[in-house]
């Protein structure tokens, strides 16, 4: 195999990389009585989530083509849980993502050495608001794409596409980091380096070994 390309430019998820999702844990949280265990809240997210398949319900929140309350009554008719329950769990989404501070510092690392940062995130745009209202560290970014706005969501072809567009990120000059194992091998494909995140750690060594920090 040849050397990787050189980097020119460095794009982020966000959920999961820079904010806590552990849906399990939240499951457990908030469905007690109906997630009582690990097992029990797979389960669970298997049905309300669908493994956020693209053409799953959740799936059309994260393009922006449905509000809270009718995505809640199509899960609901779907898994038997209440309505009320599932509203209860989509307010409880922000409050747990809570912020990696290993992964801000590395985006600032970056950002001080004059690497092009963007970010590709599959979110809902009320979720989206409200990250960006609550974190500063957002003006790192030179720009970044949230699927809820551009009506598309990883790992389509046609986001990585769209994002090529918006970020001048065509080519193998762009590496993608993301905690999910498709979107990086639907990047790859694209034609992009991926780098599939753990952790900050194993994150901020994969990158100094790239020369990147």
């Amino acid at each position: 195999m040849g050397e990787a390309a050189a980097v020119e430019r460095v794009v982020f998820d966000l959920g999961g990389v820079f904010f806590r999702w552990e849906p399990l844990l939240l499951l457990q949280e908030v469905f007690p009585t109906e997630a009582p265990n690990v097992a029990r809240a797979a389960e669970l997210a298997q049905a309300i989530f669908q493994t956020f398949d693209p053409d799953s319900d959740w799936a059309l929140f994260d393009l922006g083509q449905i509000e809270p309350r009718p995505l809640a009554r199509r899960i609901a008719q779907r898994t038997g849980l209440k309505v009320a329950d599932l509203l209860a769990l989509m307010d409880a989404i922000p409050p747990h993502m809570t912020v990696h501070s290993g992964t801000v510092d590395i985006l600032l690392a970056l950002q001080q050495r004059g690497w092009p940062l963007y970010f590709l995130s599959n979110m809902p745009e009320g979720y989206a608001q409200m990250l960006e209202t609550q974190h500063g560290f957002f003006s790192a970014f030179h720009d970044g794409i949230f699927s809820a706005r551009v009506g598309q969501i990883k790992p389509d072809a046609a986001i990585f596409a769209t994002a090529d567009n918006r970020f001048n990120a065509a080519g193998a000059g762009t590496l993608f980091i993301d905690d999910v194992a498709r979107n990086i091998e639907a990047a790859e494909r694209h034609g992009w380096q991926g780098l599939r995140f753990q952790h900050p750690a194993q994150c901020q060594q994969a990158l100094a070994t790239r020369g990147l920090l």
